[in-house]
C-alpha cells in the first residue's frame, strides 16, 4: 500500500495572523455585545424589583444547562472522532493519483488538535445554545410537587408526569443528538483515514471502525428500549381519538403491550449489535436491524391499525366508554370543572312571564344594570375628562366596584394615563418625550349603572358617563380617595422616561396646569446618574442624547419596561399572565392588579385545548394569548404592580395548587403567602376573564354526566357568536365568540347582589339558550361557578342572544328611532348584550350608542333595549324600556338618568369638553346660518329665520313621534338652507 506525502501549506504571517485575531474578536462583540448589553440591562431592572433571585436563578440554570447539553454533545463527539483517529490504518490506501480525499487528509493531518478540538467545541456551543432554553422542564423536575392524584392506568401520582417524564424525554432527546452526531462524526473520520472504503465489491470496513460504528449503535438502540419504556407513559396523554384526549382503547389494548414488546426487542438487537462489534460478524447485527425495523412496523403501526379499525371503531361507544370516564374525571380537576368547584342546579325553568311586582321588588339586580360599555367608551372618557392632549385612556376600560357614600356598586374605572403619541408635533422633542411628559395624573370612576341625562332625539345633549377624577388637585373628585394619583407604569407606557435628578438642572416633569417642576421622588426606576449607565442605556436605545444631555443630573433614574403586564412576566417567566391588567385604588395608592395562571400541557388524561382559541372572542384592547396548547390552568397568582413605583407584588392564591408550590419552591420569597393580602385589596379582585373563558369552552362538552352521553355529543353546549358584531347575525358566519361580561347582580341563590362575571351558553349548532354560567368575585365565595342549566326536552325554548339581537333589529320602533338617529354623519354602537336571571327567567339588556364620524367626536348613550320573555322594549332610559316590557311603573325599580344640570364631565372644566350633538337626518353642515343677529341683507334674514323656523317644527315633530310632520319639516329645513348657500355662498 502506498501513501501520498503530505503537502506543504503555505505559512500565515504574523501580520496576517492579528489581522484574523482582530477580525475574530470583532465578529465576537458583534455576536456576544448586544446580548451581554441585553443582560446588563436586565440585571439592572431586576434590582430595581428587588427581584435579582429571579435574575440569578434563571441565568446559572441556563449556563449549567448550556455547558451541560455542550459538553454531552461536545464532548462525546470529541471522543468519538477521537477514537476514530487513534484508530485509522496505518497505512492509507490511495485509490489513485487522483485520489479526492488526499488533501482533506493532508489538512487534517498538518491541524489535529485545531479540527479535533475545534470541530467538538463549535457543535458543543450550538447544542448549549438549543439546550440552555429548557431551564423551566430542568426546574420543575428539580422541585416538583405531587398532586395527590394517582392516574388510573398505572396508579403513579400525576406529578410524575407534569414534572419527571418531561426532563427525562428532554434528557433522552439529548442523549439520542449525542449519540447521531458522534456516529456521523466517526463515519466521516472512518471514511477519510481509511477505515472503511467504499471501493470495490461491497466495500471494506477495518475491524476498529467497525467496533467503534457498531457499538454506538448498539448504545443507540439501548436507549431506544428506554424511550420505549417511558412511551408507555406518554400514551396517557396521546390523541389517537379525536373527541378526547388520553390512552384509548386502542392505545391500552395494542400500543402498550407493543412497547414492552418492543423494548424487549431493542434490548436484544442492542445486544446483537455488541455481539457483532467483537465477534466480526456482521450478519448479527443486520438481522438484527430488521427485526427491530420490522417489528416496529407490525406491532407499532400495523396491528394497532388494525385493532382500531375493526375491532373499536365499529363498538366505540362501549370500547371507549372507559377512557371517556378517565378523561372526564381529568378533565374536571384540570380546569376544576368537578363537584367541588361547580354548582350545577337544574332548578331553574326560565320563565317567559313576570309580574310588575316581581320587578318593582328586585333590589339586587334591577338597580344595579350596567348600561355603560368599557370597550365603547374609551374616547368618550378622553374627550370628556382626559383634558390635555398628552392623556389617554387604554382601547378598553375596565369594570370594577366600589363603596362610595355607603353604597357599593360597580364603576367603570380607568388610569389616566401619559401619552406621549398624543403630543402635538411642535411638542415631539425628546426631552419632552422622555423628560418632561413621564406620567399620568387621576384615576377616574363612573358609576356603570346610570348616565348624566337621557338622550331623547339626534339634536339632545347627554347619555354621557358620569365620569369623575381624583388627581393631585381633588383627591376625592371621584368620590374615591387616591393619596397619591401619579402614574409612571400603565399599560400605555410604552417607551422610557428619564425621571428626578437636581432641581435648577433637570428640566422638570409636567404635573398640572400650574406645576410644570415636578420632579420625581419614588422609589422606582434605575439609576442613571453615572456615564457608564448613561453610555449603556444610549447603547441600548440607539439615543446619543441620553449621555450628551445636560438636564440629566445627580439623582435621575430610567424607568424602563413600565407595562404591567410586562413587569409581571418578567418578575415571574413562570406564569401565564392574563391579557387584562386593571387599576385598583388599594391605600390610597393606584395599583395595577394583573392575574397569573400556572399551566401545563401534560396533565394525564386531560382535554387538550389551545389558550389562544378559548379565550378568543370579539373583544378588542386586550392582550391576546398565544396559541399554546394546554390541559391544566389554575388562577394561582394575584400580582400588584404599583402606578407610582412600579413595585411587583405576587400573592398566592392557591394553596393547593401543585404547580405552584413547584415554583414557590424555585423562587422562594417571591410570592407572598395568602395571609399577605389585605381585606381591601381582596375586595376587588375580580375572577380574569382568560380563565374563565378556558373554562367555559371545557364547560360546554364537560357538563354531561356519564361517557355514553358524552360520546353521543348531542347535548353538548356552544358558546354563542357576539350578535352586535358584523356578521354576528349569520348562524353560518365565522363571528368571534360573545366575551363574557362583568355585572354587579343577585343571581339564584345569592343573598345579596355580589361582583361576577357571566356568560350565556347555547346549544349545539342551535341559537336558544341553554345555560347561564356565573363565576363569584366576592371575597367569600371567590372561584364558585353556578351554572343555570335549562330545561331542554319539550316545552317552550328561551330565546338565545343572536335570536334576541335579531328581534331587537326587527322591532318596529327601534327600527325607526335608528333610521331617525343615524345618518351618513353618524354611527350606530351596539354595546354588551347582557343576560340577566330575573323572576325566575332571563332579562336581557342592551345599550345603543351613536357616535358622530369626525375625530372629535365620541359616543353618547342613545337607547337601552330590552327583552323578556318575547317582549321588547326600547327607550331612551332603562326606566322606560322596563315599563314598556313589564307595564307602567316597573322601571321604578332601575336607576335613571342623574338630575338635569349634571354634565358629567370631570370638574369644572366640563364644559369645555361638550360635545356637540348629532346632527339632525338631513342636517346641511355647510349651510349653518349664525344663530342671532341681522346680516343687513333682508333676504338673508329671511332664509336665517325659515332655517331656524324649520328646525324648530323638525325637533316639535321628533319629540311627538309625528313621521309625517317630520318629513314636512326636512323639506322646509332643505329648501331654506339651499336658499341660504345660494345667497351667501358655499362655506358661508
Amino acid at each position: 500500500m502506498a501513501t501520498r506525502p503530505p503537502a506543504s501549506l503555505p505559512k500565515l504571517s504574523r501580520r496576517a495572523r492579528v489581522l484574523l485575531i482582530i477580525a475574530a474578536v470583532i465578529v465576537l462583540m458583534l455576536l456576544l455585545g448586544a446580548r451581554l448589553l441585553d443582560t446588563y440591562v436586565d440585571w439592572l431592572w431586576y434590582g430595581e424589583v428587588e427581584a435579582r433571585g429571579v435574575f440569578t436563578t434563571v441565568l446559572l440554570t441556563r449556563v449549567a444547562l448550556f455547558f451541560g447539553t455542550g459538553v454531552l454533545v461536545g464532548g462525546l463527539l470529541g471522543l468519538s472522532l477521537w477514537l476514530a483517529y487513534r484508530t485509522r490504518p496505518v497505512f492509507v490506501p490511495v485509490s489513485s493519483t487522483d485520489d479526492p480525499l488526499a488533501r482533506y487528509r493532508t489538512v487534517i493531518a498538518a491541524r489535529t488538535k485545531t479540527f479535533g478540538i475545534g470541530i467538538p467545541v463549535v457543535t458543543g456551543l450550538i447544542a448549549g445554545a438549543s439546550g440552555q432554553s429548557n431551564w423551566e422542564v430542568v426546574q420543575m423536575w428539580l422541585n416538583g410537587t405531587e398532586f395527590g392524584k394517582p392516574d388510573p392506568v398505572f396508579g403513579k401520582d400525576a406529578g410524575f408526569y407534569t414534572f419527571d417524564l418531561p426532563f427525562y424525554g428532554w434528557l433522552l432527546g439529548w442523549v439520542f443528538v449525542a449519540l447521531i452526531v458522534s456516529f456521523f462524526g466517526a463515519a466521516i473520520t472512518h471514511y477519510l483515514f481509511g477505515g472503511i472504503r467504499l471501493a470495490g465489491r461491497g466495500g471494506q470496513v477495518s475491524s476498529a471502525a467497525r467496533v467503534h460504528l457498531l457499538v454506538l449503535i448498539g448504545v443507540f438502540v439501548l436507549f431506544k428500549a428506554l424511550e420505549y419504556f417511558l412511551d408507555r407513559y406518554e400514551l396517557l396523554q396521546a390523541g389517537r381519538n379525536d373527541l378526547f384526549t388520553g390512552a384509548a382503547y386502542t392505545d391500552l389494548h395494542a400500543a402498550m403491550p407493543a412497547k414492552l414488546i418492543l423494548l424487549c426487542i431493542s434490548v436484544l438487537c442492542a445486544i446483537a449489535f455488541f455481539a457483532g462489534a467483537f465477534l466480526r460478524n456482521i450478519q448479527l447485527p443486520a438481522i438484527a436491524l430488521v427485526l427491530l425495523l420490522l417489528s416496529g412496523l407490525i406491532l407499532g403501526v400495523a396491528w394497532p391499525a388494525v385493532l382500531e379499525q375493526f375491532s373499536v371503531r365499529p363498538n366505540a361507544n362501549e370500547k371507549e366508554a372507559q377512557s371517556i370516564e378517565h378523561n372526564m374525571e381529568a378533565t374536571k380537576f384540570a380546569y376544576q370543572l368537578d363537584t367541588e368547584s361547580v354548582d350545577m342546579r337544574d332548578d331553574y325553568t326560565g320563565n317567559t312571564t313576570a309580574s310588575p311586582e316581581e320587578i318593582r321588588s328586585d333590589d339586587g339586580t334591577i338597580p344595579n344594570i350596567r348600561l355603560l360599555d368599557p370597550n365603547v367608551l374609551s374616547s368618550t372618557f378622553t374627550q370628556r375628562v382626559g383634558r390635555e392632549n398628552f392623556y389617554g385612556f387604554p382601547d378598553k376600560l375596565d369594570v370594577d366596584r366600589y363603596t362610595v357614600d355607603g353604597k357599593e356598586q360597580a364603576y367603570i374605572v380607568a388610569a389616566k394615563e401619559i401619552k406621549t403619541s398624543g403630543l402635538a408635533e411642535n411638542q415631539q422633542t425628546w426631552i419632552n418625550r422622555h423628560l418632561v411628559y413621564t406620567h399620568g395624573n387621576g384615576f377616574v370612576a363612573a358609576p356603570g349603572n346610570t348616565i348624566d341625562r337621557a338622550l331623547e332625539d339626534a339634536n339632545s345633549d347627554g347619555g354621557y358617563p358620569l365620569a369623575r377624577t381624583s388627581d393631585t388637585q381633588n383627591p376625592e373628585g371621584s368620590g374615591i380617595r387616591v393619596d397619591e394619583p401619579r402614574i409612571y407604569y400603565g399599560e400605555l407606557a410604552t417607551d422610557y422616561a428619564i425621571v428626578g435628578g437636581t432641581p435648577g438642572q433637570a428640566p422638570g416633569e409636567y404635573d398640572t396646569a400650574t406645576d410644570r417642576s415636578y420632579l420625581y421622588k419614588g422609589k422606582g426606576g434605575v439609576p442613571i446618574d453615572n456615564l457608564f449607565n448613561r453610555l449603556v442605556f444610549a447603547a441600548q436605545y440607539g439615543e446619543r442624547n441620553i449621555l450628551f444631555s445636560d438636564q440629566i443630573s445627580d439623582g435621575a433614574k430610567i424607568m424602563y419596561n413600565r407595562d404591567p403586564r410586562e413587569r409581571v412576566e418578567k418578575v415571574a417567566p413562570w406564569l401565564t399572565v392574563d391579557g387584562d391588567p386593571y387599576p385598583a385604588v388599594i391605600d390610597g395608592r393606584i395599583k395595577w392588579i394583573v392575574d397569573g395562571y400556572t399551566t401545563l400541557n401534560n396533565y394525564p388524561y386531560s382535554q387538550q385545548t389551545s389558550l389562544g382559541g378559548a379565550t378568543e372572542d370579539s373583544l378588542t384592547g386586550v392582550a391576546r394569548q398565544q396559541d399554546n396548547r394546554i390541559n391544566y390552568i389554575r388562577n394561582s397568582v394575584k400580582a400588584t404592580v404599583d402606578a407610582f413605583d412600579g413595585t411587583v407584588t405576587m400573592y398566592e392564591m392557591d394553596k393547593n395548587d401543585p404547580v405552584l408550590k413547584t415554583w414557590m419552591k424555585t423562587f422562594p420569597g417571591l410570592v407572598q403567602p395568602q395571609e399577605k393580602i389585605t381585606d381591601e385589596l381582596r375586595a376587588h379582585f375580580r375572577y380574569p376573564e382568560d380563565i374563565f373563558k378556558v373554562q367555559r369552552e371545557l364547560l360546554t362538552k364537560y357538563h354531561v354526566k356519564d361517557a355514553q352521553e358524552f360520546y353521543s355529543t348531542q347535548t353538548f353546549w356552544n358558546v354563542p357568536q357576539d350578535p352586535t358584531q358584523e356578521g354576528g347575525l349569520d348562524p353560518n358566519s365565522d363571528a368571534a365568540n360573545q366575551p363574557p361580561y362583568y355585572i354587579y347582580a343577585q343571581a339564584p341563590g345569592q343573598n345579596e347582589p355580589t361582583f361576577q362575571i357571566t356568560s350565556a351558553l347555547t346549544p349545539l349548532a342551535r341559537q336558544y339558550l341553554a345555560a347561564w354560567v356565573t363565576v363569584s368575585s366576592d371575597p367569600e365565595t371567590y372561584g364558585k361557578m353556578t351554572v343555570l342549566k335549562l330545561p331542554t326536552g319539550g316545552g317552550q325554548q328561551l330565546e338565545g342572544p343572536v335570536q334576541v339581537q335579531n328581534a331587537f333589529q326587527s322591532n318596529p320602533k327601534f327600527t325607526q328611532d335608528r333610521t331617525l338617529l343615524g345618518n351618513q354623519s353618524v354611527d350606530i354602537i351596539y354595546g354588551n348584550l347582557l343576560t340577566l336571571p330575573v323572576a325566575g327567567g332571563f332579562l336581557y339588556v342592551e345599550p345603543v350608542y351613536i357616535q358622530q364620524r369626525n375625530a372629535q367626536s365620541y359616543p353618547q348613550l342613545a337607547r337601552v333595549l330590552v327583552s323578556y320573555g318575547g317582549r321588547i322594549g326600547v327607550a331612551s332610559t332603562l326606566n322606560e324600556a322596563l315599563d314598556e316590557v313589564f307595564g307602567e311603573g316597573t322601571g321604578e325599580a332601575a336607576t335613571g338618568p342623574a338630575e338635569d344640570g349634571q354634565d358629567g364631565s370631570d370638574g369644572s372644566d366640563g364644559s369645555d369638553n361638550q360635545q356637540q350633538p348629532p346632527p339632525s337626518p338631513d342636517d346641511d353642515q355647510q349651510a349653518t346660518p349664525p344663530a342671532t343677529g341681522g346680516s343687513g341683507d333682508a333676504d338673508v334674514d329671511k332664509a336665517v329665520a325659515d332655517i331656524q323656523s324649520a328646525r324648530e317644527k323638525l325637533r316639535q315633530a321628533q319629540q311627538s313621534g309625528d313621521f309625517a310632520a317630520q318629513g314636512e319639516a326636512l323639506k322646509e329645513l332643505d329648501a331654506a338652507a339651499a336658499r341660504y348657500e345660494d345667497l351667501t355662498g358655499p362655506g358661508n
